[in-house]
């Protein structure tokens, strides 16, 4: 266990140190769990989750026509027409960011958002790098307010047999949407004071002219069937992956019969990011190693030995540590192995397990927003800045992402608390 906990260490340091290596660090870091015998071989596959990774390849496919036929910038005309400068041009882009991340998987938000985040840049003549920044972590926030936002809220619906209303009004109490909200508010905050110096007139030129709204219709229609997917029971596993992969495919095969061509199948290909998809594939046998090896066990065990039988105390230490351990690793397979955990606390103390339930989606899921390798929509996101020809690095991710996470998971701890107890 320690032998594992070294390499996770090891391999994490070097992970924000060198930037620009991620994906190969973690990808041989990956190897050498494996090689080493920390996870078996025969484990991999179920460690990787190919629905995260076919959701970012799909929607990376749709992102990139819908990219081709000026709609982002078409978007980011209207912004531009209804705010009165540039900073509530970023901040309305992100809170537009995030009431789209409440009802889709954050990924693929991002990738639908970024888009219109670098048309608005480039018109604006500024660095899209703390607005696509932005866009991420708002993203992040809103993934927790709905059944269907976040895998993490996925996983925790599943385990306490919550529907989708529940995250509304949940026995006659306000449900975690509204807790989020109250967390999106405080932390938009954060945005204004850090872009508070661009007070620059928006150009409210005229409106760029859309090519072709078929994609906008694909990508339209893949934030439907995901939504409508949310409410079938017992569906595959890879469900919203093939949703999002048969959007693109269909783009693209539209595209070459119009073309007569098979180059556009060729540069569907061409637009995944393979580096991010390497570094999550890689992350995600990286924490399966960990958690083979007893890792995450014995930190679970850790909480139960420190906290007793209070409930602040173990509340208090659900929610910060899950902002701790999320800022570092991802917290899809954190929160999967910590659901069980709180409800053995929640049954060995006597009491309803929603409040530790609650606390945990809280601070796993915005924690994400503490480091720019926390949340897959933030390395998606630096990823798609990656292929802009932009560095983002660790101190630039930090400026916004560690002041938004602090306000807004901290106005969440408090309300929860009121709520609930």
């Amino acid at each position: 266990m320690y032998f594992a906990l070294g390499l996770f260490a090891i391999t994490y340091v070097l992970l924000l140190a060198f930037s620009k290596f991620r994906a190969y660090i973690a990808a041989i870091s990956a190897v050498l769990f494996v090689v080493l015998g920390i996870l078996p071989v025969t484990q991999v596959p179920g460690a990787i989750d190919w629905n995260v990774l076919m959701m970012i390849a799909g929607t990376m496919g749709t992102v990139a026509l819908f990219i081709e036929s000026k709609m982002p910038a078409r978007m980011a005309d209207i912004i531009m027409e209804k705010v009165p400068n540039v900073m509530w041009a970023i901040v309305a882009l992100a809170l537009f960011a995030g009431i789209i991340s409440a009802f889709v998987d954050n990924v693929a938000t991002v990738l639908m958002v970024a888009p219109v985040a670098l048309a608005l840049s480039r018109k604006l003549n500024i660095s899209p790098v703390p607005v696509v920044i932005s866009i991420a972590v708002s993203s992040n926030l809103q993934g927790a307010a709905t059944l269907v936002g976040d895998t993490t809220a996925i996983l925790l619906g599943g385990y306490a047999k919550l529907n989708f209303l529940d995250f509304f009004i949940y026995q006659g109490k306000p449900g975690m949407f509204w807790v989020v909200q109250v967390g999106a508010v405080v932390s938009a905050l954060v945005l204004v004071f850090y872009f508070r110096k661009l007070k620059e007139p928006v150009d409210t030129a005229e409106r760029t002219a859309v090519t072709d709204y078929v994609p906008s219709i694909l990508l339209s229609g893949t934030v439907l069937l995901l939504i409508i997917a949310s409410f079938i029971a017992d569906k595959p596993a890879i469900t919203n992956g093939i949703i999002c992969v048969g959007m693109a495919v269909v783009g693209f095969v539209r595209k070459s019969a119009l073309k007569q061509s098979v180059a556009p199948l060729i540069q569907f290909f061409k637009e995944m990011d393979g580096e991010t998809l390497l570094l999550l594939a890689s992350l995600f046998v990286i924490i399966a190693g960990i958690t083979e090896a007893g890792v995450i066990d014995a930190i679970s065990t850790l909480f139960i030995n420190v906290a007793g039988d209070n409930l602040f105390l173990i509340y208090t230490l659900i929610v910060w540590a899950s902002v701790f351990f999320s800022a570092f690793i991802d917290n899809i397979p954190y929160v999967a192995t910590m659901l069980p955990v709180v409800s053995g606390i929640a049954a060995l103390m006597g009491i309803a397990p929603h409040l530790l339930y609650f606390g945990l989606l809280t601070g796993a899921t915005l924690g994400g927003n503490l480091t720019p390798i926390g949340a897959s929509a933030n390395i998606t996101g630096i990823g798609i800045l990656r292929k802009e020809g932009y560095t983002v690095t660790n101190g630039d991710f930090m400026k916004i992402g560690v002041p938004f996470s602090l306000i807004a998971v901290i106005s969440g701890y408090v309300l929860l608390w009121l709520i609930w107890t």
